[in-house]
C-alpha cells in the first residue's frame, strides 16, 4: 500500500508558477503507473505562465473559480469541473475568485521537465 499525505509533501513553485505538491510520480517512486498526479494552487488574482506539454494533462477543480484557456480558447470552472487538455496545447489557468484556486493535475504519460514548453 502507498498513501501520501499531501501536508507531508514538499510544495514548490512549478514550471508553470502554480504552487504545486507532486503526490504521484511512476519516475520518481516505485509505482507501477503511466501517469503522474499533482495538487496545485494559484492564488486569488495570479495565473500560471502560459505553457505547452507534450502530453495530455487533465485539471479536476476542488476549490475555488477560475479561468481556463486552452489553445486561446476561454471557459470558466469552478469545484467539480474536470478539464482536457490535449497534448501539444498551449494552456493556462487564471484564479478569478477572491479564494485560493485548487486543483488535481494529471499527467499522462507522467509528467517530466523536458516534456513542457513555457511559452511565455
Amino acid at each position: 500500500m502507498f498513501i501520501r499525505d499531501l501536508e507531508k509533501m514538499q510544495e514548490i513553485i512549478a514550471g508553470d508558477g502554480s504552487y504545486l505538491r507532486e503526490l504521484f510520480n511512476p519516475l520518481k517512486d516505485d509505482l507501477e503507473l503511466g501517469y503522474s498526479l499533482a495538487h496545485a494552487r494559484v492564488a486569488p488574482g495570479g495565473r500560471t505562465l502560459l505553457h505547452r506539454m507534450k502530453t495530455s494533462e487533465v485539471y479536476y477543480i476542488i476549490e475555488g473559480y477560475g479561468e481556463v484557456e486552452i489553445d486561446g480558447e476561454r471557459r470558466n470552472v469552478g469545484p467539480g469541473h474536470a478539464v482536457y487538455m490535449p497534448p501539444g496545447s498551449a494552456q493556462r489557468i487564471q484564479n478569478t475568485g477572491a479564494s485560493e484556486l485548487v486543483f488535481i493535475c494529471m499527467v499522462d504519460p507522467a509528467w517530466r521537465v523536458e516534456d513542457e514548453e513555457r511559452l511565455e
